[in-house]
């Protein structure tokens, strides 16, 4: 039952609500003239299209069972309260589709950048970030991610370099740098490589100061320490919930190995009082506690980086985890600038993964009703075509384990004989509603190949560009492992779901902006991301 991308229809929606938003704006022009920004927060959902904020907003108003208060999200939220919603495209210099880190040196810099590369214009010149602009304004600087401070997105604010794989040196980059505040994952790459010897000093060192609640593991090849670099230029340091809510001034937050826990283990844990790890609101809220302080102002980016992953895997429910976790971010940060007119917050993505949207069929079609309208007396109603159940929203919201950890967590720690088709169909109908038979588990253990799902994207293997392994890569996979998106083949049907690619689109991302009057009519309109950031920056400078 796989279909194409057909997203035209969200677009035309898209473009209805931003004729909308710029007539709400029209009640503005005989406002005074706004007050210069001061502060800028720029939220970015990695890899979320119109397709990902259309599932939020089903599930938020056909499910049953949401969660969400009063049925609305944050992005209608801010439309209502005097946001204003424009569209962008994405794509990098010279190509249709766009990479993380491309798209995120355009969303800092304002200017072109080549694939893959961070901070950087396409000829190999570094661009200058809206963060680096804002320390030159002597505002304070943050960055906030649910994935490895050094990931693509982040890095593209705070980093110059030719791959976004070198994330050794992005950290060295970063560090130099030096904003007030960095709060995400990736310890590994700010630990020396001695740190791998269990009985090493550093590694006990380590240890002792994370509590024991991180994997100690480096990724480094060299002996240098920046978390001792960083409290050497003046940072507290942070490896759990607790150190972070009690750091004042300038803070490095690494919470995690690798990447924070994600969108369903994090709904699963949020209300633990034992949990240590941040959620991504409560980052970002300690984040404006901290950059607040400051007189001249701040800029923050906050990025969900992992709608980005669910959608490369074709992971329905844990991309819906993920949404949430972002519509709680964001209504934070929206309660955080209640009031306010000296604060620009925009919400966007640097690009849209996976081609997700909901379709009908031909097949389960439902039993013929009598209706009581005159319309159909003496008739029976009866439609051609399956066009799906709203209660399938909450078997989605119900999955247990993402599809990531259905396979590396689960199946893939099962000895070799025991992974069979029939103990795969196990583990996937335990963690999910949607559930499979021993054929189909057979058919997605055959790992079939396809173009359009590149498999961690497969390098040419050199010096410059170190091999990657699970979660090093712009996705979750591993290489050659493309069994999620199998999965989600098999699947479909049930769910009413179809996904055209394992990998990005070129289709243009919604921009949500709320602030002064005239600063934030300036995005309702079609642009590109070059256009959006420069926008973002002239708010910043005042222009």
């Amino acid at each position: 039952m796989r279909m194409g991308n057909h997203t035209w229809p969200i677009i035309f929606l898209s473009g209805i609500w931003m004729l909308w938003g710029c007539s709400k704006n029209l009640k503005h022009m005989g406002e005074p003239e706004p007050e210069v920004v001061k502060n800028v927060i720029m939220i970015i959902g990695d890899g979320m299209g119109p397709q990902q904020v259309g599932l939020l907003q089903a599930y938020a108003k056909q499910s049953a069972h949401s969660v969400l208060k009063n049925r609305q999200t944050a992005f209608e939220r801010m439309l209502q309260d005097e946001g204003i919603l424009g569209l962008s495209s994405t794509h990098a210099a010279n190509v249709l589709v766009p990479d993380s880190a491309a798209s995120g040196s355009q969303l800092a810099s304002g200017k072109p950048s080549g694939s893959e590369m961070i901070g950087s214009d396409p000829n190999g010149n570094p661009t200058t970030s809206i963060l680096e602009i804002a320390m030159s304004m002597n505002k304070s600087t943050g960055l906030v991610s649910d994935t490895r401070i050094t990931h693509a997105t982040p890095a593209a604010f705070a980093a110059h370099q030719t791959h976004r794989s070198l994330e050794n040196e992005i950290a060295i980059d970063m560090l130099n740098l030096g904003p007030d505040v960095m709060f995400s994952g990736g310890l590994r790459h700010w630990i020396p490589a001695e740190a791998n010897d269990k009985e090493s000093e550093v590694f006990l060192e380590l240890n002792k100061m994370t509590g024991g609640s991180l994997k100690i593991k480096s990724k480094r090849t060299d002996s240098r320490h920046l978390i001792i670099e960083a409290q050497q230029k003046g940072y507290s340091l942070a490896f759990t919930k607790s150190q972070m809510m009690q750091s004042k001034g300038k803070t490095l937050g690494l919470f995690a190995y690798s990447a924070l826990p994600d969108g369903i283990l994090e709904t699963k844990t949020k209300n633990d009082p034992h949990r240590s790890i941040p959620t991504l609101k409560e980052m970002s809220e300690k984040a404006l506690q901290l950059l607040s302080q400051n007189k001249n102002g701040f800029f923050l980016m906050i990025e969900a980086g992992q709608i980005d992953w669910a959608a490369h895997n074709n992971d329905t429910g844990t991309m819906l985890h993920e949404m949430l976790r972002i519509n709680e971010t964001l209504n934070y940060v929206l309660d955080w600038a209640k009031n306010r007119n000296d604060t620009l917050i925009v919400v966007t993505a640097d690009h849209e993964t996976g081609g997700f949207g909901f379709t009908y069929s031909g097949t389960n079609l439902p039993e013929p009703k009598n209706l009581p309208g005159q319309l159909f007396k003496g008739k029976d109603y009866k439609p051609n075509f399956n066009f799906g159940s709203p209660e399938i929203l909450n078997g989605i919201y119900r999955q247990k384990r993402s599809y990531y950890d259905i396979f590396n967590s689960l199946f893939d720690k099962l000895s070799p004989n025991e992974q069979t088709p029939h103990n795969l169909m196990e583990i996937v109908n335990q963690n999910t509603e949607f559930h499979i038979t021993v054929d189909q588990a057979s058919r997605i253990l055959e790992k079939e190949d396809n173009p359009l799902y590149v498999e961690g994207h497969k390098y040419l293997w050199s010096k410059e560009v170190p091999k990657l392994d699970c979660h090093d890569s712009f996705f979750v996979y591993q290489m050659g492992d493309n069994r999620q998106n199998l999965l989600a083949i098999q699947v479909e049907e049930k769910q009413m779901v179809t996904w055209s690619t394992g990998t990005h689109t070129a289709t243009p991302v919604l921009v949500f902006a709320k602030g002064p009057p005239k600063v934030r009519a300036t995005y309702g309109q079609i642009m590109h991301h070059t256009q959006l950031a420069q926008k973002t920056i002239n708010a910043l400078r005042g222009q």
